[in-house]
């Protein structure tokens, strides 16, 4: 893929005005919601493709999560840690690159960012309700008895906000007990 190629695929998919010409070979593609860089090495043999999903200190409790997704769902991109922000990272060798690769990675960037904290929250709340089922089985007590120690949590402040209305708790105990049932067959 040469120069040219990469410029035209950023300008077909963001427009003219969105793609601006940092130096030869980087490019920055700024849109209302995000700003995507491309970057092609020192040889010009590279590319690298970076947008930047959220500070390092905001993914810090998920990057368990992110790193795991990078074996089983992120594809041809990766998400990365790099001066305090975890960025999703697209890499390819110019000589084996073609525009629809390019434009499939750059859709999946988007993808990790729109989707932000949501999967990995998700991933780390099922562990953590995992791990709950198969404590409260190991400890010999039934789905019920799990369900009230976790609204004891709640009404004593251990989990949730202190501040949480009753109807906000009401949701969340039971999105829990959906969950509960959901897994407890399972483990």
């Amino acid at each position: 893929m040469t120069h040219n190629e990469i410029a035209d695929t950023l300008a077909d998919l963001f427009g003219t005005s969105a793609v601006n010409v940092l130096a030869p070979g980087s490019w920055q593609v700024e849109t209302a919601t995000f700003r995507l860089l491309a970057l092609l090495s020192e040889d010009q043999t590279w590319l690298r493709v970076l947008l930047p999903i959220m500070p390092a200190q905001q993914a810090q409790p998920f990057l368990e999560q992110f790193f795991d997704a990078n074996f089983d769902e992120t594809q041809q991109v990766r998400y990365a840690l790099h001066q305090d922000v975890l960025w999703g990272v697209f890499q390819h060798s110019c000589a084996s690159l073609v525009v629809e690769d390019l434009r499939d990675a750059i859709a999946r960037l988007i993808s990790l960012y729109e989707v932000g904290v949501n999967d990995a929250f998700n991933r780390l709340t099922e562990t953590k309700i995992k791990e709950i089922v198969q404590v409260s089985k190991q400890q010999g007590k039934s789905i019920d008895e799990t369900m009230q120690n976790l609204e004891r949590f709640y009404a004593e402040g251990l989990m949730g906000e202190m501040d949480q209305g009753s109807e906000s708790r009401e949701r969340v105990l039971a999105a829990w007990k959906r969950q509960l049932e959901k897994l407890w067959n399972e483990q």
